[in-house]
C-alpha cells in the first residue's frame, strides 16, 4: 500500500515538474471530450426537436389527396383534379373500422382584420373532428359542433400566432374578426403546436366550419368537393389496415376498375415522420462517432509524449530500480501519469463542452441537449484512452535494464 502511494506521488510530481508538456499532452483529450459532448448535444437537440414536431403534427395520420390530371400528355401532379367529397369523408368515418377520426379540409389564405390590426394567415375549413385528428386541444373557448357545420355558422378557432398579432393581451373569445370582409365570431383558441418539419408555423392559422369556408370564404365550383381528407387511425398498429380500408372504399365509391389507376393519393404521414426521426437519430450518432475520432488522436498524443518521457527519464528509472523498485512499480507509475493526464483533460473537456453547447444553442437559436449519458461516456472513454495508450510506454519503461538505464546519457 505504501509502495502504491509513493508511486502515485512520484507520478504526480513528474507531471507537475513538466507542467507545460502535461498541458499540451492533455490538449488532445480536452478537444476530443469537448467535441464529443458538443456534437452529441447538438445531435440530441435536433432529434428531440424533430420528435416534438412530429408529435405536434399528430399521431397515426393518413392524408388523402385528390388525383392528378393530364393535359396534352403532361401530368399536372397530385391535387390537380377534384375527386374527393364530404360524402367520401363521411363514408370513411362510417365504414372503416381502423379509423378513429376524419376531417375533410378546404383551405387557403386570407387577410384577417380586427379593429385597426390586420394579419395574413391560412384559413382551414373543416369539421369538429380536426382537433382529434391533429391531437390538438383548446386553451380557451369551445370547439365547433355539427350545428355550426350544418348552418354554415360564422365562427372560428384561432391559432396562438394569430391571437398575438391581432389581439395582443385582449381576450379574443367572443370578439368579431373579418375574414375577407366577412365577420366571424371567435369561439376558441388552439393549443400552441410550434413549427412543423417544413419550418411552417402551425399556430399561424384560423379554423372555420367547412361549410362556411365553401360557401362564404373560398366559394366552391362543385358542391361537396374538398381539397383533402385527414384521417387518424385508431392506433399505430392499425395504420396499415386503415390505409388499406380507405383505399378499397374510395376505389369502390369512385367506381375504379381493377386495372385502373387511383384518382386519389393516400399518404401515410406517420411513416414519413418516423423516417425523419430515425434520420435525426442517425445524424446524432454520426456526429458522436466523428467526434470520438478526436479522442483517439488525443490518446495517440499521450502515448507519443509518454514514450518521449520514458527516453528522457531513463536514468531516473534506472535509479528507482537500483534502490528496489519493482517492474510493476514502474508500470504503475507511467500508467498513473497517462491516466491522470487523460482524466484531467476529460474533466476540463466536459466543462468546455457543456459551456460550448450552451453558447452554440444561444447564438444559433437551435436546441442542444447535454445528456448525463454523453458526459459519462466521454469521461469514461477518456479514462480508457489513458490506460490503453499509457500501457505501452509503461511496459517499455518497466523492461529497461537498471545498469543500462544508469549508464544512459
Amino acid at each position: 500500500m505504501i509502495s502504491i502511494i509513493s508511486t502515485i506521488k512520484i507520478a504526480l510530481r513528474a507531471l507537475w515538474v513538466n507542467k507545460m508538456r502535461s498541458a499540451l499532452t492533455m490538449l488532445g483529450i480536452i478537444i476530443g471530450v469537448s467535441a464529443v459532448i458538443i456534437m452529441l448535444a447538438v445531435g440530441t437537440g435536433v432529434s428531440r426537436k424533430v420528435s416534438s414536431q412530429i408529435s405536434s403534427i399528430g399521431s397515426n395520420l393518413i392524408i388523402i389527396m385528390p388525383g392528378s390530371t393530364s393535359q396534352g400528355g403532361v401530368r399536372m401532379g397530385g391535387g390537380s383534379q377534384s375527386t374527393l367529397t364530404t360524402n367520401d369523408a363521411d363514408a370513411i368515418e362510417r365504414e372503416c373500422s381502423a379509423v378513429a377520426a376524419v376531417a375533410p379540409m378546404q383551405y387557403g389564405s386570407a387577410q384577417v382584420v380586427y379593429g385597426n390590426q390586420n394579419w395574413s394567415t391560412s384559413i382551414q375549413g373543416t369539421t369538429p373532428g380536426i382537433l382529434e385528428v391533429k391531437d390538438c386541444g383548446l386553451t380557451a373557448g369551445r370547439n365547433m359542433n355539427e350545428q355550426d357545420i350544418r348552418s354554415a355558422t360564422k365562427v372560428c378557432l384561432l391559432g396562438q400566432t394569430v391571437v398575438d398579432n391581432l389581439f395582443g393581451s385582449i381576450d379574443p373569445i367572443g370578439q368579431i374578426i373579418r375574414i375577407k370582409k366577412i365577420p366571424f365570431t371567435v369561439i376558441g383558441v388552439l393549443e400552441s403546436k410550434g413549427q412543423s418539419l417544413g419550418g411552417q408555423d402551425q399556430d399561424d392559422t384560423i379554423i372555420i366550419p367547412l361549410s362556411s369556408a365553401q360557401t362564404k370564404v373560398f366559394g366552391r365550383t362543385i358542391p361537396g368537393m374538398v381539397r383533402s381528407i385527414m384521417v387518424k387511425a385508431r392506433n399505430a398498429d392499425d395504420i396499415a389496415a386503415a390505409e388499406r380500408q380507405v383505399t378499397d372504399l374510395l376505389r369502390q365509391r369512385h367506381r375504379i376498375g381493377p386495372n385502373k389507376e387511383d384518382d386519389f393519393t393516400v399518404m401515410n404521414l406517420t411513416q414519413v415522420l418516423n423516417m425523419a426521426e430515425q434520420t435525426a437519430n442517425i445524424f446524432a450518432l454520426l456526429l458522436g462517432a466523428i467526434a470520438s475520432v478526436s479522442l483517439l488522436v488525443g490518446g495517440i498524443g499521450i502515448m507519443n509524449i509518454m514514450l518521449v518521457s520514458v527516453t528522457e527519464r531513463t536514468r531516473e528509472i534506472g535509479i528507482r530500480m537500483a534502490v528496489g523498485a519493482k517492474t510493476w512499480d514502474i508500470r504503475i507509475q507511467f500508467i498513473i501519469e497517462a491516466l491522470t493526464l487523460s482524466m484531467t483533460g476529460g474533466i476540463i473537456g466536459i466543462i468546455i463542452g457543456s459551456g460550448g453547447s450552451v453558447i452554440l444553442s444561444t447564438i444559433f437559436e437551435y436546441p442542444s441537449v447535454v445528456s448525463p449519458l454523453s458526459v459519462f461516456l466521454a469521461f469514461s472513454f477518456s479514462g480508457v484512452v489513458g490506460i490503453f495508450f499509457g500501457f505501452y510506454p509503461a511496459y517499455k519503461a518497466s523492461l529497461l535494464n537498471p545498469i543500462d538505464a544508469l549508464r544512459f546519457e
